[in-house]
């Protein structure tokens, strides 16, 4: 009994049991046995309970509320609190992520190549063994960017160039296929339209004549065809390492001139892609990188970018012409370069130069005042030192039919310059 009585009390006690109730279940469970005992338990704490929630029905209302008003202000406190250090991790990098990144497409290529196997005989006897061409169909991919919402994409004529079909990867999933609208190959710049009518996301041009070194900057594209594991585009971050870098014209006869350098990643895959400032606005064209060697092809730190104001500029005519005329004419047939003899022979006073043998009539050259014996001494401000200079400085400018031109020359120890705008080939009118 006495045993009972000390398990049973300080049970109820924690229940709060009134001291009749008490009284009244130790009469009840004297002998019985610990289940019965726990059992009886459960029915005073639900009895005494049920009471006790019938008689403080209004006081247990306005607690609940109280409760569920603590309940309702600490979730909105733990939301402010999310918001708060969601909003402290953006940055301007971030912002500029999140508003270019839908326009940034990854581009795969199918391509015809045509190779040359060499006949070992065929330079001995070419009329009996001759050098075999093939074509060969090979998929390449790379990246661009949507400028207009009904389609047009802006990309490097190299990584369309001998396309036979192109399938454009949009970052909600989306392919569709697109076709070339034109393209300039010396200046690697193509242009691409969506076919199927409908509006796209597009990107912010910006300007790149009043970019700053150590500025950031942001590379968006599909290196490694990675935008096919979930059609989002790859992010790299750098800052702009120069300005007007020239490389002159390359063994693939393009032009590359005024090039944005920067050491964000820029990989295979990513040409094309857009150079975002930190606002999110393309200031540039990821086109190629430099490894250092033949060998070596993978990023260093050294990417090269074409400025958005010359995009523009090749994007504009291309739209209106279809594209860029680079056949032009300036009608100086022939140039030789001075030696001791020439100088000797016509007395001269510049030593150094190319001097004008035989000159077009017709050509603009001549309509510009350009004669024969004229010396060249500098072409756009560059120094003209002999014939093979002259050629090269020509292939390192930028030229198209409409272009004007700047000769520094002597005539008759006279030093002037004249203005030769270039026109189409003859045969081509």
């Amino acid at each position: 009994m006495k045993e009972n009585n000390r398990f049973l009390a300080p049970q109820f006690r924690f229940m709060n049991i009134p001291s009749k109730i008490m009284k009244l279940l130790r009469l009840t469970f004297q002998g019985r046995s610990r289940f019965a005992i726990i059992s009886g338990l459960l029915m005073a704490y639900f009895f005494v309970g049920g009471a006790a929630c019938q008689s403080g029905s209004d006081s247990g209302s306005s607690s609940d509320s109280s409760l569920i008003n603590n309940a309702y202000a600490q979730t909105e406190t733990k939301h402010v609190i999310t918001d708060s250090i969601y909003t402290s991790r953006q940055t301007a990098i971030t912002r500029a992520v999140a508003k270019a990144s839908p326009g940034v497409v990854g581009i795969n290529v199918t391509q015809v190549k045509r190779y040359r196997e060499r006949n070992p005989f065929a330079e001995l006897f070419p009329e009996l063994y001759r050098n075999r061409w093939y074509k060969q169909e090979i998929q390449s991919l790379g990246s661009g960017f949507l400028i207009s919402k009904d389609g047009y994409i802006i990309t490097n004529e190299h990584v369309v160039e001998d396309a036979t079909e192109i399938v454009i990867t949009l970052p909600d999933g989306r392919h569709k296929t697109a076709q070339v609208e034109g393209s300039d190959r010396l200046s690697d710049i193509a242009l691409l339209k969506i076919i199927e009518p409908g509006e796209y996301p597009y990107l912010e041009l910006g300007r790149s004549d009043d970019l700053m070194v150590g500025e950031w900057v942001i590379a968006l594209g599909n290196p490694f065809g990675l935008v096919a594991l979930n059609d989002q585009p790859t992010v790299t971050v750098g800052v702009i390492s120069a300005l007007d870098r020239d490389w002159g014209r390359t063994r693939e006869e393009r032009l590359y001139q005024d090039m944005i350098q920067t050491d964000a990643a820029i990989n295979h895959g990513n040409s094309g892609g857009p150079l975002v400032n930190a606002l999110g606005q393309v200031i540039g064209m990821n086109t190629f990188i430099y490894t250092g060697s033949q060998g070596n092809e993978g990023n260093i730190g050294i990417g090269f970018a074409i400025p958005m104001q010359h995009i523009e500029e090749v994007v504009a005519e291309i739209r209106e012409k279809g594209g860029i005329d680079r056949e032009y004419w300036h009608g100086i047939i022939y140039a030789q370069s001075l030696n001791n003899r020439i100088v000797n022979a016509l007395g001269l006073s510049v030593r150094q130069g190319a001097i004008i043998t035989e000159i077009d009539r017709r050509g603009p050259a001549y309509k510009a005042g350009l004669r024969e014996y004229d010396i060249i001494v500098a072409l756009e401000g560059k120094s003209v030192t002999n014939v093979d200079n002259l050629i090269k400085n020509l292939r390192d400018l930028d030229l198209k039919v409409g272009s004007v031109i700047t000769f520094d020359v002597v005539r008759e120890e006279r030093k002037f310059q004249i203005q030769v705008t270039l026109e189409s080939r003859p045969e081509r009118r």
